[in-house]
Formats: structure tokens, C-alpha cells, sequence
């Protein structure tokens, strides 16, 4: 067995479902997930890129689920859309969804996502990065190969839309950190 065969099979043993959970968050879909995490797995081992640690294969697919999820966005106005009603369709899920299970934090969860699935390719990439990954702005620029400012609009564009469509959410601000002044001279 190759080195490249083995880091594949270590990498969907131990992290499938963790990439699977990454592309789904994106894309709000299963099927569509599938496809992205499979064509990410093709782009990150089909080069003669020789990756033989799990974690910098994990970090090389997910990089190319984000990559490829922004390219399929890209090209979206080419393709057709899906109709409303078509399987995979969210909001039919959502509704059924919300119906079996009637809990104020499924809800909100359902909707906070369903406001997600409405943000451009970019911005949610971002808003996935920054607050279901956790990396810090710095972090969302380096992954998606953006400047820092323009994560940031991103970001604050995104936020404000989720802030009108999920009101009861809170997009807490954990890179603000108080900076405590010192007068000159004097302690």
C-alpha cells in the first residue's frame, strides 16, 4: 500500500465525519456535501503533493472544501437551480424538522442555519471559518487567501444579515480584547 493510500484511509477512518460535518455546514445539503468533500479529496491527493501526516491532510482538504465550495459558486450561473420541492430541498426538511421536534433551540439552530444557507459563497465560508472553526480573522484570511480587511467586511456584512433574519442570536466578538490605557509618567 502507498504512503498516499494509507494517509487516505487513516484520514476517513478518524476524520470523515468531522469533513463531512465541515462541507454540510457549507453547502446546508447531504448530498451536496458529498460531492464537495469527495471532489476535495481528489484535488488534495490527486497531485504528486506527498502528504503522509493525517493532520496536514486534514488541513489540505479542508482547505479544498472551502476552495471548491467558493469555485462551485462561482460557476453557479451556468448551472441550473434546483426547484423548490426537489429532493434535498431545506426548507421541506426544516419544516418537518421543526415539526417532530418543537424545542426553542432546535428552532433557533434550524433557522440560524437556514440564514447561513442565505449568505454569498464568501461570507459564509467566513462565518464558518470564524465561528464554527473558531480561527481568528487572521486565520479566515490566510485559509480563503484574502486580505484581513476584506474577511473583516465579510464578516461584518454577514453578521449584520444574520442579525436581522436571527435576532435571537448572539455573534459575540472574542477577538476584542479591552485595551487598558496607562497615563504617561505616573503609576
Amino acid at each position: 500500500m502507498s504512503a498516499w493510500s494509507s494517509t487516505l484511509d487513516a484520514l476517513m477512518r478518524e476524520r470523515a465525519a468531522a469533513l463531512f460535518g465541515y462541507a454540510y455546514v457549507l453547502t446546508g445539503d447531504a448530498h451536496e456535501a458529498e460531492d464537495l468533500l469527495q471532489e476535495a479529496l481528489v484535488r488534495t491527493f490527486r497531485s504528486s503533493r506527498r502528504v503522509t501526516n493525517i493532520d496536514a491532510a486534514h488541513a489540505y482538504v479542508k482547505r479544498a472544501i472551502s476552495t471548491a465550495f467558493i469555485d462551485r459558486h462561482r460557476r453557479a450561473t451556468a448551472r441550473p437551480q434546483r426547484a423548490r420541492g426537489d429532493d434535498g430541498d431545506y426548507t421541506l426538511a426544516r419544516a418537518s424538522a421543526a415539526g417532530a421536534d418543537p424545542s426553542v433551540r432546535v428552532a433557533t439552530h434550524l433557522d440560524l442555519h437556514a440564514a447561513i444557507l442565505t449568505l454569498p459563497a464568501r461570507e459564509r465560508a467566513c462565518v464558518v471559518l470564524r465561528y464554527l472553526d473558531d480561527l481568528p480573522v487572521a486565520g479566515v484570511a490566510s485559509e480563503l487567501g484574502l486580505a484581513v480587511g476584506t474577511v473583516k467586511r465579510y464578516l461584518s456584512d454577514a453578521v449584520a444579515r444574520l442579525r436581522e433574519i436571527c435576532a435571537d442570536v448572539d455573534f459575540d466578538t472574542p477577538e476584542s480584547i479591552p485595551v487598558n490605557a496607562h497615563a504617561r509618567g505616573g503609576r
